[in-house]
């Protein structure tokens, strides 16, 4: 079951962790001069990770719709793209490959939520784990082939042609995709047991998760561009978004597995702390691709492992509120990491209007106050590790 979930997730996901090359291209090519193109890709990922609150619910209280769920957010995002591609101003893409992609692409992996709490018991974290790494397995293949199609056909000719590989790639999987029980011995109760919210443990490590969120996907929209100062090619500037997302795969797989046998605020302390430094350390002191480079290899294994964790949060959770349903934590954990990637995109043009800041190295590029507002996120997604040392929980 975790192949088949990881495929598609890879292929909902990992079209939307890509943004930062269509960021590239939309700046420079056909809606240059514009303003808010971040906010396309914010809106593809937030919205999405939001979006999967009310689909649980619905799922849930008509779970005769989760076979079905899959099929429909598939068609809904062949459609987002097809959408997008006639369009003639950045409103347009905020509405079709922003908006509408996310919607489609929420509804068509909730159902995960339930089958991954089938199929899978004894070592649940790893197999979250392996699911969020086919985002980062996607994201890795994917820049390659969409900087390819802009600069030979450009964004029109690019999204008709993903929509129609969605639908080549994705329909074989739907003969797989399914529950390990029949529906008459797997349906549960309706109702929700929402008491996790008064739970310490779950509104700390969440409230860690938002703060992460806020700055995780800024490097992954902004990295091509920050690249392009460097005087890099397109395709060393693409390398960027082929090494993040690939590190990231590689993070989920050893945080899923880690957080099944060890203290989850161990794991999320060690790769906040790690993650912060590489920012600071390594992006921040970028002139030349090489610790650029270096930056997004060891960011990608570290702060893309974070989501990998959820699964270690719930179980801590349950261990407390035992009447609370595991699906829904999650939802709640991706809703707000939802709502805080919603938030960067325009909080990110606010800071790179800031302006230059006085010093060298990339901190004077003009990436400066992004780069601080990263690093401190990520270090700040970590206090759980503090929280935990002084009896918070």
């Amino acid at each position: 079951m975790a192949v088949p979930s990881r495929l598609l997730h890879a292929r909902r996901t990992g079209f939307a962790s890509s943004y930062g090359i269509f960021q590239e291209y939309y700046s420079t090519h056909d809606f240059a001069g514009s303003s808010n193109i971040a906010v396309v890709g914010a809106c593809a990922m937030g919205i999405m990770y939001m979006w999967i609150i009310p689909m649980f619910v619905l799922l849930k209280w008509y779970p005769r719709l989760r076979v079905w769920a899959t099929p429909v957010g598939l068609t809904i995002m062949c459609l987002s793209l097809g959408l997008g591609s006639l369009a003639t101003s950045i409103t347009h893409l905020v509405v079709s490959q922003g908006i509408m992609y996310a919607i489609g692409g929420g509804l068509a992996w909730t159902p995960i939520l339930f089958y991954i709490e089938e199929w899978w018991v004894t070592r649940r974290g790893f197999a979250y784990g392996a699911v969020m790494a086919g985002l980062g397995l996607s994201g890795a293949i994917l820049p390659i082939v969409l900087q390819w199609l802009l600069e030979k056909y450009g964004f029109r000719t690019t999204l008709r042609v993903c929509a129609l590989s969605f639908v080549a790639l994705n329909v074989p999987v739907l003969f797989v995709f399914k529950p390990r029980l029949p529906l008459s011995q797997s349906t549960q109760s309706r109702s929700f047991d929402m008491s996790f919210w008064t739970c310490s443990n779950f509104l700390v490590l969440q409230s860690g998760s938002i703060l992460q969120g806020l700055g995780y996907f800024l490097p992954a929209i902004y990295l091509p561009t920050f690249a392009s100062s460097l005087d890099a090619s397109s395709t060393e500037s693409t390398v960027t978004v082929i090494l993040l997302n690939g590190a990231a795969c590689v993070g989920c797989f050893c945080m899923g597995a880690a957080v099944d046998r060890f203290d989850v605020t161990y794991c999320i302390g060690l790769t906040a702390l790690g993650s912060s430094l590489t920012v600071f350390l390594l992006w921040g002191l970028a002139t030349s691709l090489a610790p650029l480079y270096a930056f997004c290899l060891l960011y990608g294994a570290l702060a893309g492992s974070n989501s990998s964790s959820w699964s270690a949060i719930m179980r801590d959770t349950k261990e407390k509120r035992r009447g609370a349903d595991s699906g829904m934590i999650f939802a709640c954990l991706s809703a707000g990491k939802g709502v805080a990637n919603l938030f960067s995109g325009p909080l990110s043009e606010a800071l790179l209007r800031a302006g230059s800041w006085r010093v060298g190295l990339a901190y004077g590029s003009g990436y400066g106050s992004l780069i601080v507002f990263t690093g401190a996120t990520a270090l700040l997604s970590g206090w759980s590790f503090a929280a935990k040392r002084f009896g918070l929980f």
